[in-house]
């Protein structure tokens, strides 16, 4: 009897010589006409069907978790089409043709398992050859492998299906959007028992879901991340064009093309909600610009970051927010020509810049750098939170615009409630958010200048 290796060590070693095999076309061209020739027959026969030949890396199975042990969850968080179905069904496929089983099947609902992860383009069946395919009951909701293998459908709808049967392996799709996800995940954990390592993949385009963040906290799951620009090379060049310059940075966006787990607090002054009705693609002419600089008190590697935030008033009496520069790590005079740097190139007004921390420092910071710069500086006398307050309404009022995605900054927003951000570090960003949109409404002005036409 043929010993068929353990999937992971198989994909990896394919995955090695794929890279040597790279390299080699790389550096020697002689030496790759000649393998290629020797090899044709061979190879053009098992490309189609050698799926690790030409997977993506986040489609290969991972070997250790963080700790160096043994992984009992393999979760995919990927944007659409990132090609996460398609690595759930191959890791399926090689665990059924090692004779690992039985398997369960867990999709939102059975209609998603049978389209989506049995029949579809990117299912079990197509990730087979046709001379290995399991053999599809519908009624019995079963798959049978030649070898004896068998996987089993099941429901999200319904968890108490699968109390009762139990397996050596499992695979889930689309956890983050089951009705009843926790119910259906503890009942898969109690009958996921059989074999030496039980183990299980999910893949799932992700959201803010409790059982999600427990997962990946968890130490014995192994976590790979894909947008998906990542699988382009399958998908339409125009739907890659039409999605991201329709959804691009917006969080939406983020969250089903960049596969990112987008946060919101249920007591911040900002909603992912509300600054998306606040979003325009491009800015009307502005009659004042200002740069909003909130310093850091240090440039320590574990310093706050120097907030940098342009926004500019309309003839409409609108504000819009024009860019977010932040950054961290720089020394005084490097902040100081960074801002300055942004002044110029939007031709702003001035820089409005707070002197709770440096003081005079600041001030001679920016002249060192260049004297000729409008300097209007600010001084808190109230806290942060108080401070936002107003701006966040006129956020609501739709008195504030966003020219386009700024997902850092909104993510400081959307995370800002009465004790700060859940991190506790200082929101750098909105500081200066809240700095320029206070200066552009209560007329903190700068020198004259004449913007170049």
């Amino acid at each position: 009897m043929t010993t068929i290796p353990c999937p992971e060590t198989s994909t990896n070693f394919v995955a090695s010589l794929r890279d040597a095999f790279t390299l080699l076309s790389q550096t020697d061209e002689t030496a790759t006409s000649d393998f290629l020739a020797l090899n044709r027959t061979t190879w053009l026969n098992n490309l189609s069907a050698d799926f690790p030949l030409y997977a993506h890396r986040h489609q290969e199975p991972p070997l250790p978790t963080r700790s160096g042990r043994p992984w009992r969850t393999w979760l995919v968080l990927g944007g659409r089409g990132a090609g996460k179905t398609r690595a759930g069904a191959q890791w399926v496929r090689a665990m059924a043709l090692a004779n690992v089983g039985p398997i369960a099947l867990v999709g939102e609902t059975e209609h998603d398992v049978r389209e989506v992860m049995i029949e579809g383009v990117s299912g079990i069946m197509a990730a087979h050859e046709r001379g290995e395919r399991p053999k599809w009951i519908p009624s019995r909701r079963r798959l049978e492998w030649p070898s004896g293998v068998v996987a089993q459908a099941f429901s999200a709808e319904d968890p108490e299906s699968l109390r009762g049967p139990q397996f050596a392996a499992a695979w889930a799709d689309e956890l983050a959007k089951w009705r009843h996800a926790d119910a259906t995940f503890d009942m898969l954990q109690f009958g996921l028992r059989l074999g030496e390592r039980p183990r299980q993949v999910i893949t799932t385009t992700p959201r803010p879901i409790a059982l999600l963040k427990r997962l990946i906290a968890d130490p014995l799951t192994v976590l790979t991340r894909a947008g998906t620009r990542a699988n382009a090379r399958n998908l339409s060049p125009e739907f890659i064009d039409i999605v991201f310059a329709r959804y691009g940075g917006t969080r939406l966006g983020r969250q089903e093309l960049d596969g990112e787990i987008i946060e919101e607090r249920a007591d911040a002054l900002w909603t992912r909600a509300l600054i998306e009705t606040c979003r325009v693609k491009e800015r009307p002419p502005l009659r004042r610009i200002v740069v909003a600089v909130d310093p850091p008190a240090s440039s320590t590697k574990r310093a706050d970051a120097c907030g940098l935030i342009a926004a500019g008033i309309g003839e409409d009496g609108g504000i819009y927010v024009i860019a977010d520069e932040t950054t961290a790590g720089l020394s005084p005079a490097a902040w100081a020509t960074r801002a300055i740097a942004l002044w110029r190139r939007l031709e702003a007004d001035a820089l409005v810049v707070e002197i709770n921390q440096g003081g005079d420092m600041v001030r001679a910071v920016i002249a060192e750098a260049d004297r000729s710069v409008p300097v209007v500086t600010v001084r808190a006398t109230r806290g942060k939170y108080l401070r936002a307050e107003p701006v966040a309404a006129l956020y609501e009022q739709g008195r504030v615009k966003h020219v386009g995605c700024f997902p850092v900054l909104e993510d400081e927003m959307c995370d800002f409630g009465l004790d700060g951000l859940s991190s506790g570090r200082s929101p750098d960003r909105l500081d200066a958010l809240v700095w320029a949109v206070t200066a552009l409404t209560h007329g903190a002005k700068g020198q004259p200048r004449v913007r170049g036409l």
